[in-house]
């Protein structure tokens, strides 16, 4: 138990030093603050205090406004008459904008449709070009269109498709979060809700960037979590999507940071990829089956920092391949960097023979950091064809 408080110490600390309603942990909970609370949702597109729950039904023929109106046609103004928005075919929703100085602190959502075809984008203060860029399922962890639990200390998915994110956001001017559709046939209905805070933002407090990438297939059997970060900041976590393409065990390849310059040798190398997402031995676990024979099996498993968190084992008809979804979030062990950061991870499988095996897996990724402004501009996504679950 005293070891267990000690290691506390550091959090401690950084909470009493930087205490402005922003950092927030069970450990500072009790202490006042002057940071308003706000919440963005389609029943107060705005956020303002006391202008929430106010769509009326007369407003039902006006765009997203009132779309519950039918529903609540007998209790009137008040009673849930807006908990929704339609984003059509080819759409961009813008879903908020928040003058600062703030900080998202969470986020729900649950999106219909195809989770590949809906991108979700947010923009700090003045810039053009976001920092966030994602397909929503692959930003909450659910790069495969299906729904598999999640419990992390970053990122929750709850039954039946509940998507949350509890990533703290700082912004000093301004915050624009937009989703954009596009599937070419069919709209989406989203509900959301934006839990923010408005309150000074410590100087050295950095942006929250998320880029996604796909490699399909993985040519090189190297494959890139990240295209091109610039700048000073810490690389706090990766969400992998990976589908494969051969028999046996897939994930013998090691993770490669390259800090600061690093060329042809990184500065820190993993040793497999099934240890890097805090597992081991091909995340299998032995059991008795019924006739009392041992079998292995992969293990699906959440924790607050890293899991397997979904395991699809294919039905053998239609869905015949094995796909995979991790996570691993550096919240305890970020990695810095003063000048630039490059991540690969190796594309390497198992074979019976007892060697390596180069693979050509169907990958893809959202890499998570802060840094500080301006960031590299990200490459562009892919057409609705390239981001396609096939």
């Amino acid at each position: 138990m005293l070891l267990f408080l000690i290691s506390l110490l550091p959090l401690w600390a950084f909470s009493q030093s930087h205490f402005n309603g922003l950092d927030m942990n069970m450990g500072s909970l009790y202490k006042l603050s002057d940071a308003k609370t706000r919440s963005i949702s389609p029943e107060n597109f705005t956020g303002e205090k006391g202008k929430a729950g106010m769509a009326n039904p007369t407003d039902k023929d006006k765009p997203n406004v009132a779309n519950a109106s039918s529903a609540a046609r007998d209790l009137g103004q008040g009673w849930k008459l807006n908990p929704f928005v339609r984003i059509k075919s080819g759409e961009t929703f813008t879903m908020a904008v928040i003058d600062g100085p703030g900080a998202i602190q969470h986020i729900w959502m649950t999106p219909t449709g195809n989770w590949r075809f809906s991108i979700i984008r947010f923009y700090w203060d003045d810039e053009t070009e976001p920092s966030i860029e994602c397909p929503v399922g692959d930003f909450f962890g659910m790069g495969w269109g299906s729904y598999a639990p999640i419990n992390s200390a970053a990122v929750c998915v709850n039954p039946g498709s509940a998507f949350n994110c509890y990533w703290v956001m700082p912004f000093r001017k301004k915050c624009r979060i937009t989703m954009e559709n596009i599937d070419d046939q069919n709209a989406m209905t989203v509900y959301y809700q934006i839990d923010y805070t408005l309150t000074e933002v410590p100087s050295d407090a950095g942006y929250f960037h998320a880029q996604f990438h796909r490699s399909k297939p993985d040519e090189t059997s190297v494959y890139s979590i990240n295209e091109g970060i610039k700048g000073k900041g810490q690389y706090v976590g990766v969400y992998l999507a990976w589908g494969v393409q051969n028999n046996g065990w897939w994930g013998e390849g090691e993770i490669k940071f390259y800090i600061d310059g690093d060329t042809q040798f990184p500065t820190i190398c993993g040793t497999g990829t099934e240890d890097y997402f805090c597992g081991s031995y091909d995340f299998d676990t032995n059991k008795k089956n019924q006739a009392g024979l041992s079998e292995s099996n992969y293990t699906e498993f959440c924790t607050p920092y890293s899991g397997l968190c979904q395991v699809i084992r294919g039905d053998g008809h239609y869905n015949i391949m094995q796909r995979f979804g991790l996570y691993r979030w550096h919240i305890m062990d970020p990695i810095r960097f003063d000048k630039d950061l490059k991540i690969t991870i190796q594309d390497l499988g198992w074979h019976k023979g007892g060697r390596y095996l180069a693979q050509k897996s169907d990958i893809s990724s959202v890499c998570y950091w802060y840094q500080a402004e301006p960031h590299a501009k990200f490459p562009k996504l892919p057409d609705w064809q390239g981001l396609e679950v096939n």
